[in-house]
């Protein structure tokens, strides 16, 4: 099987539309303290650019959930991998993705976040696949709309491979490159 990666989203879009995201992020939050969640391993790059351009007081949390387990469809069960190291009760949170499809684990992440009693809850992504929700989550703060298409790069993954590709890529998986 070969890899072909074709650059969706370079990465001086995605610095200049980081930049615009954070603006907002600042103006929205002004004079406030925020607790960024990022959920792992994905959103990583995408949430430290991201807390670079605010100027706010910010705190950086983590958390890694997983729904697929060793397949490559979703069991539908959400497994807590790594929880906050922190409380988040009365704070102010914004949960940094790298991609939102499907939105199930999503969902199901943003039902046990609120039941910890947060202050206020928002949602911050790199990515958005509309066309692919089946889970209604309301997403603040979108950097790109995209297609249907895989896309690696800038912490998004094959196989644990490309997530240090400084754009969004998208894959492309035959035997012979060029056939469809």
């Amino acid at each position: 099987m070969k890899e072909k990666v074709e650059v969706l989203i370079s990465e001086e879009e995605i610095s200049k539309r980081i930049l615009e995201i954070a603006g907002r992020i600042n103006a929205d939050y002004k004079g406030k303290d925020l607790i960024l969640i990022c959920v792992l391993k994905g959103g990583v790059m995408f949430m430290c650019d991201l807390a670079k351009r605010l100027d706010l007081n910010v705190r950086l949390d983590f958390m890694s959930v997983s729904s697929y387990g060793a397949e490559t469809t979703s069991s539908g069960v959400v497994k807590i991998i790594k929880d906050l190291d922190d409380s988040i009760a009365g704070k102010d949170v914004l949960v940094v993705e790298d991609i939102i499809d499907s939105g199930n684990t999503l969902s199901y992440l943003l039902d046990i976040l609120e039941k910890r009693g947060p202050k206020s809850i928002r949602l911050c992504t790199l990515l958005d696949k509309p066309s692919r929700r089946e889970k209604d989550v309301n997403v603040d703060y979108v950097c790109f709309e995209i297609e249907d298409k895989f896309v690696v790069g800038y912490g998004l993954d094959y196989d644990q491979r490309y997530r240090n590709l400084p754009y969004i890529g998208v894959m492309e998986l035959s035997d012979q490159i060029g056939e469809k």
